[in-house]
């Protein structure tokens, strides 16, 4: 089982500012490294103060010279706001940069609200589209020479410069959750992210048996990789009501993520109020005591237990996603513990 690190610049209000949060972002991938985390990954999120990412590229950039070994994961660029030779050369830059530590993950795109500001209104829905265009021009980009003519994308004979220090090229990763999605990215060769979000790990079981059946209609390519992304806050087994706040907070996280999802309110300089509680009268999986059996919320005997059971449904590697609303120290806290308590209980097995 690997461990990854996934990581925003995370504000609620004006009383931190933007540089505090990247040193704060900073802080935590220095400890995910020494940690002995695989990769850190940033997603790519526009006019949005809670999840602040313009581009992962320049953060992944400047902790490329702040670190040593931990590998520099884009995820996710959203294919509907780029274009195939940006991608590609980017991406290839960045491996360069890290002297070939770059991953790569795409997807589809979720907030209409971005649709409707970096790509002319289209339906976030025909995001897919693009995406099944991408990957394989990306990937050819990679390699030489390479016209494209799309559905989306048109354009004469070009090729990525720089070309990427990994052969054939970065790892690429696909956000998936349907069928459909599973299969085009085993088929591509592209190793697959999933997250659960608010439901159980009756949820993971599912998506990793779609993924293994993409796996299994696929014989001619090699076993991609598998990675579970969910919120993750571990606390000291002292405190029994340790969970009670980050569930809180995880909640909180997630009734922004209905409001900027609803698009239905005018955000006022980057932010916008959760949707409130009342919405949600007679959703469980919204409120606290649901959300400590369903995110990764626990003592660390409690994790290790959990994410056991993700081995042994087959996964790969297991993504501590620290955004949730809590502050920087409660996250530090939180990731001293986990590193402490959870990592050495898999590097013994």
């Amino acid at each position: 089982m690997k461990f990854s690190l996934f990581v925003h610049m995370e504000r609620w209000d004006d009383s931190v500012s933007h540089r505090q949060l990247f040193e704060d972002l900073t802080e935590l991938t220095l400890m995910a490294e020494a940690g002995g985390f695989s990769t850190v990954w940033i997603g790519e999120h526009h006019s949005m103060e809670y999840t602040i990412s313009p581009s992962p590229m320049p953060q992944l950039a400047y902790l490329a010279a702040r670190t040593e070994r931990i590998r520099l994961g884009a995820g996710t660029i959203i294919a509907p706001f780029w274009n195939p030779i940006r991608v590609a050369g980017e991406c290839a830059l960045l491996d360069v940069i890290s002297d070939g530590r770059m991953e790569v993950g795409l997807a589809r795109g979720a907030y209409q609200f971005e649709f409707d500001r970096l790509a002319g209104g289209i339906p976030a829905s025909s995001g897919g589209t693009h995406l099944r265009e991408m990957v394989p021009a990306v990937q050819a980009l990679w390699q030489g020479d390479y016209a494209h003519e799309g559905e989306i994308w048109q354009f004469p004979t070009s090729t990525s410069v720089p070309k990427p220090v990994q052969r054939p090229g970065p790892p690429v990763w696909i956000a998936a959750r349907d069928p459909d999605s599973h299969d085009f990215a085993v088929r591509s060769g592209c190793n697959v992210m999933v997250t659960p979000l608010m439901k159980g790990d009756e949820e993971v079981l599912d998506l990793t048996r779609k993924f293994e059946t993409a796996v299994a209609a696929h014989p001619e390519v090699s076993r991609p990789q598998l990675m579970v992304l969910r919120h993750t806050h571990v606390h000291s087994p002292d405190d029994p009501d340790g969970w009670r706040p980050a569930a809180e907070a995880v909640s909180r996280f997630y009734r922004t993520f209905d409001a900027w999802f609803g698009n239905e309110a005018t955000p006022v300089d980057g932010f916008l109020e959760p949707s409130p509680e009342s919405k949600f009268e007679g959703r469980p999986e919204f409120e606290p005591e649901s959300l400590h059996k369903t995110a990764m919320i626990g003592t660390p005997e409690e994790v290790v237990e959990r994410i056991r059971y993700y081995q042994e449904l087959g996964v790969d590697e297991f993504s501590f996603w620290c955004d949730n609303s809590l502050p920087h120290e409660e996250k530090r806290k939180s990731l001293a513990l986990f590193i402490e308590h959870v990592v050495p209980a898999f590097a013994q097995a």
